[in-house]
């Protein structure tokens, strides 16, 4: 079978673009919270995506609808962590370690009661992004554009945050704005991350592409664009080998991005001998 016969299938169609929108989104967004150190936000609203997900299966929402639970429970959460940062006097590390473990304690009481782990649920949890719906195409084009336009928006103000949030405050900046779109932007790329990689992988479609870019920019602006380029890429070559393969699509796309990843510490490893590690 060419790639021509591949390509035919409308699945796969949606496959290849919803899965391209939400890798380049993630990848954008990991750029921000790696800088930040608070790549970590992922895992930690991961489980709590399990959560949602868990009520919503219990409830018999299916697909789409069942986003109609995550999103709202995962922007909420993402708030949460950012208040307990701010008024908890907590590092981030331990605020999302307390709402992850809300999360999925809520996960697994949930899946207790809708009658144990099915199959839905276990494809939420490791990702199934050939049986992507065209609502959730819709939806996730729909997000994709939003978030992106939020990101141009504030792109300054995020900019400033990232580097120096303390020379921003005093400079004007509303760094609490800021911080709070930041963390809403990552809710909403990690719900839509969940049929891509699923639950269990969504951090390292946040970590891994910006971890690459940072090996090889010689700029911010060209860190974004290289994380793009790899988390887009990869979810292509990830799918199509996958199908060829008949291996997972969630584990082909991460193991392809942890393959740029050992290429860009090689490449940069090469070009400045002298690097740390």
């Amino acid at each position: 079978m060419n790639l021509i016969d591949i390509l035919a299938y409308g699945f796969i169609q949606r496959a290849l673009l919803a899965g391209t929108l939400i890798a380049v989104l993630c990848s954008v967004l990991g750029v921000f919270l790696v800088l930040r150190r608070m790549s970590l936000i992922g895992d930690g609203l991961a489980h709590v995506t399990f959560g949602s997900t868990a009520i919503a299966l219990a409830l018999k929402l299916y697909s789409a609808s069942s986003l109609l639970v995550s999103l709202p429970v995962v922007l909420l959460s993402s708030l949460g962590i950012l208040k307990l940062t701010e008024k908890a006097r907590l590092n981030g590390d331990a605020a999302i370690g307390i709402v992850s473990s809300l999360g999925i304690c809520l996960g697994i009481t949930m899946a207790s009661v809708g009658g144990g782990y099915n199959v839905d649920l276990l494809s939420y949890l490791f990702g199934n992004i050939l049986s992507i719906t065209p609502e959730e195409v819709w939806i996730s084009a729909g997000l994709f554009c939003l978030v992106m336009t939020l990101l141009v928006l504030y792109y300054n103000e995020l900019l400033a945050i990232t580097f120096n949030e303390e020379l921003a405050r005093v400079s004007g900046v509303a760094t609490n704005l800021i911080n709070a779109v930041l963390v809403l932007l990552t809710a909403l790329s990690v719900v839509l991350a969940m049929k891509l990689v699923g639950i269990m992988l969504i951090s390292s479609l946040l970590i891994l592409p910006a971890a690459s870019a940072l090996q090889l920019a010689r700029s911010f602006r060209a860190c974004v664009v290289l994380a793009a380029f790899q988390g887009g890429c990869s979810v292509v070559a990830g799918i199509l080998t996958s199908f060829v393969t008949n291996l997972p699509a969630s584990a082909t796309v991460v193991l392809i991005n942890l393959l740029f990843f050992s290429c860009a510490f090689l490449l940069r490893r090469l070009r400045n001998p002298s690097a740390t590690a």
